[in-house]
């Protein structure tokens, strides 16, 4: 059996953090393209910069992502790029549910 001394595993932890704090900036770095009305994917969801229906927007569906309270953010469904947070598309799941 390997034996993992208190050295190696510090080294290993401090690794795996590391990767995983500039990993996750990297991925949010990236979405940084607003989803244009034409896009493709926007078109099959019928994704709308302001939604119509009351209640039902991008700001409390459970598959965006990002900070709290900012106008664009990244959504699952559009990679590399960010939604309007008062939009709406046909994938919207409440957050809550």
């Amino acid at each position: 059996m390997n034996k993992l001394n208190r050295r190696d595993f510090m080294k290993l932890s401090s690794s795996s953090l590391i990767a995983v704090t500039f990993g996750g900036v990297s991925i949010n770095a990236l979405a940084r393209e607003r989803i244009s009305l034409d896009d493709p994917t926007a078109k099959a969801l019928k994704y709308v910069h302001e939604s119509e229906l009351e209640g039902k927007n991008c700001a409390n569906c459970k598959y965006l992502q990002g900070e709290e309270g900012e106008e664009w953010r990244p959504c699952a469904f559009f990679p590399g790029k960010v939604v309007s947070a008062k939009g709406w598309c046909a994938g919207w799941a409440n957050r809550l549910a």
